[in-house]
């Protein structure tokens, strides 16, 4: 089977190691950015990304979207939310009409507030989909650590193929049938590993981040069945199993975010110096509009926004989390 990775970033290299693990595979990352592909393909490195991590020899990469595309049965698209429309534009020529794609993506778009499969399915027309998601840093994947996923789809007979393709010794993989559910655990852990980052920042201990992780996940919980999620997908692996890696991983940009702003530092030179995208910054700003739309009571993400974007200081925002109405814990 040949497969293009839509994306050289962390993830996409991941999975093209990942992929190219299994004999049957031909695998191509394409890049947008033609000195990345031949710094990649020259060193057999993904240098910015993924330093240390030696491509596998049958791993392609190219910034020529048709190396990439031609002949390829199966696609993983692994580009940031922020750019995914305007790059699947520029590329969807290559693409041919309903052939599967593998999103690994995480994110709400902000003007939109789509998600991935969401805008994948608008760019390229209808097609098969699945996503993948859960506790998976790259920087793990990418040297064999174990982790378990889940592949979600509303084709289920896709969604175990995927399962069979991506599973290894020491990936491991299930099914879930609720995409929607799996794609926004996936984004809204990225806004609670921000707040996670500023506990983190401001000093807090374990009991902090504690009480934050489990009310996180009743917030996350509320948004996704108000939008007609299934609730189990919350305390599975996408949800809680991703929720819980985010918020306590040194790997984990969003909580590296939240960690920075707890010590003072502003979001304008936090982002500057990043390699990589922050999901979790945008997807908040997106998030924070569809519940004020949907009347959704968000008291973390709120504050989260409040912090990002209009300067309130991440003490204020605890010490107003912490001082709320008291309630009863079950809904």
């Amino acid at each position: 089977m040949r497969i293009a990775i839509l994306g050289d970033g962390a993830m996409g290299t991941a999975c093209s190691i990942l992929l190219a693990s299994k004999p049957e595979t031909d695998v191509c990352i394409w890049s947008a950015f033609p000195d990345q592909a031949r710094q990649m393909q020259a060193s057999r490195e993904n240098v910015r990304f993924l330093p240390g991590v030696r491509l596998p020899d049958k791993v392609a990469v190219t910034a020529e979207i048709h190396q990439a595309t031609d002949a390829a049965e199966l696609f993983v698209a692994a580009i940031p939310t922020i750019y995914l429309r305007k790059t699947l534009a520029g590329i969807r020529d290559h693409i041919p009409t309903g052939r599967a794609v593998v999103s690994v993506i995480k994110g709400i778009e902000n003007e939109t507030l789509a998600r991935p499969s969401q805008i994948i399915a608008e760019v390229l027309g209808p097609r098969p989909i699945v996503v993948l998601s859960g506790p998976s840093h790259a920087e793990e994947i990418s040297r064999h650590l174990p982790a378990s996923v889940v592949a979600a789809s509303d084709d289920m007979s896709l969604a175990r193929q995927v399962q069979s393709l991506f599973t290894t010794a020491r990936f491991r993989v299930y099914t879930n049938p609720d995409i929607m559910g799996v794609e926004l655990a996936a984004a809204l852990k990225n806004v609670i590993a921000i707040a996670a980052g500023i506990c983190d920042g401001l000093g807090f201990g374990d009991n902090a981040k504690s009480a934050l992780l489990t009310r996180g996940l009743v917030e996350i919980t509320r948004f996704g069945v108000a939008l007609g999620a299934q609730r189990d997908t919350f305390f599975g692996l996408a949800g809680m199993g991703d929720l819980i890696t985010t918020c306590i991983s040194r790997h984990g940009r969003n909580r590296a975010v939240g960690e920075a702003l707890g010590r003072g530092q502003p979001l304008s030179e936090i982002l500057a110096r990043m390699q990589a995208v922050a999901e979790g910054v945008w997807t908040c700003r997106a998030v924070h509009q569809l519940a004020g739309e949907k009347d959704i009571d968000l008291p973390i993400t709120r504050e989260v926004y409040r912090v990002l974007f209009e300067n309130k200081s991440p003490l204020e925002a605890v010490n107003e989390l912490m001082l709320r109405e008291s309630k009863s814990e079950r809904e």
